[in-house]
């Protein structure tokens, strides 16, 4: 999963209550964020093994406080405490929370088992990234109609909505047609949370344009 964490993202942004997209952007990816930030730094470990799944040749061995059930729920909990301290508003530090949550779920549906609860066996995923018919569809069905929701509950110009569009589905399609990197090194985390940035900048122009339809009159 890949473009399909931020689909909680738009969702959740469709609120009348929610913070800017931004940071639901953030919230979203937090968990990959801190992953390929430990990744670079020695903390958790991967590698890539040709074939591992038909459409991701990751094989994440190593990743106890990012993608164990426990961990993410430990980045969650400290994410929506900083936008709690920000704006003083429970539910949107929940809401936060519940987004940042939202990504060991998805990874538990595409990723073969290599997800925990708390670090250690028994491993998680039910591997839909060795089914791409089915996962292919999921996820730009999911981030389509998230998109469109956000949409209907939004009012502005149209430009950023599209433009953040066309980013992800650009993102997704180098992502699935782009040549796989036959080695690990440095430039696949770097590239990943380069990705990440530019999609969060293209939420937070969203938010500078687009208001909640409620806000009218």
């Amino acid at each position: 999963m890949f473009i399909g964490h931020w689909a909680p993202a738009l969702a959740a942004a469709g609120h009348r209550k929610a913070p800017r997209p931004w940071v639901l952007f953030l919230a979203a990816q937090l968990v990959d964020v801190a992953f390929f930030t430990f990744v670079l730094l020695g903390v958790e470990d991967m590698r890539i093994e040709p074939g591992a799944t038909v459409m991701n040749p990751m094989d994440l061995y190593h990743m106890p406080y990012t993608h164990s059930l426990l961990g993410t729920l430990g980045w969650a909990a400290a994410l929506a405490v900083l936008v709690w301290l920000a704006l003083r508003d429970r539910f949107s530090a929940m809401l936060v929370g519940a987004v940042a949550v939202s990504h060991w779920l998805l990874d538990l549906l595409v990723h073969r088992p290599d997800l925990t609860l708390a670090g250690s066996p028994p491993k998680l995923g039910l591997g839909l990234w060795n089914h791409p018919w089915v996962e292919i569809p999921l996820e730009l069905g999911i981030t389509g109609a998230a998109l469109w929701w956000y949409a209907r509950r939004t009012r502005g110009p149209r430009l950023p909505l599209v433009a953040l569009a066309v980013l992800l589905l650009a993102m997704q399609a180098v992502n699935w047609l782009g040549e796989q990197p036959a080695a690990m090194s440095a430039e696949l985390p770097v590239t990943a949370l380069v990705a990440y940035a530019v999609a969060i900048a293209a939420a937070w122009w969203l938010g500078t344009s687009r208001l909640m339809r409620e806000a009218e009159g």
